[in-house]
């Protein structure tokens, strides 16, 4: 009858077991590995609101609501090139999604800020300092994305909201 020892033994390698790890993805991830920072094209989102008068003036989205067609800008003040701006307006659900010229890369994000520039609401004009929206915010990387086949970085700002005009 054997017996075990009840010491390992001193030639057992030192290095941890090789079977594979509990978590092994069953599918490949639905899309590409992710590149360095650098290089990579530019995307922005985020979403605008209209503050509600009992919070005006206050650093809170309580009982705001999605402003569609509020137009949000990028200024990117890039050494190499002039500064450029570009502009898009929010949808329905108060999201804007916009692409930076390719001129614009990974590389200098942090000369890039987005900013509040209109508001469709002649009640709702005045850009909040809630996240940066009337002096502009730095943008956050969030995650890289594939659009039209080409490499990009989409950073997320905001939520951004306007200050209603409001009778107290």
């Amino acid at each position: 009858m054997a017996h075990t020892p009840a010491h390992a033994p001193s030639h057992a390698p030192s290095h941890a077991p090789s079977h594979a790890p509990p978590h092994v993805p069953v599918h490949p991830p639905a899309h590409p590995p992710a590149l360095p920072m650098d290089r990579r094209f530019i995307a922005v989102q985020g979403v605008v609101y209209c503050k509600s008068c009992k919070y005006s003036g206050v650093e809170t989205l309580l009982g705001a609501t999605p402003l569609v067609g509020a137009v949000v800008k990028l200024e990117c003040n890039n050494t190499k090139y002039r500064p450029t701006v570009e502009t898009v307006k929010t949808d329905k659900n108060g999201y804007f999604f916009l692409t930076a010229p390719k001129t614009i890369t990974t590389y200098a994000y942090h000369k890039c800020k987005a900013s509040l520039a209109s508001s469709p609401l002649p009640s709702c004009q005045k850009p909040s300092v809630l996240h940066g929206g009337s002096v502009g915010a730095v943008l956050r990387p969030e995650k890289p994305a594939i659009i039209d086949k080409l490499p990009y970085t989409v950073f997320t700002v905001g939520p951004f909201a306007f200050e209603p005009l409001c009778k107290h």
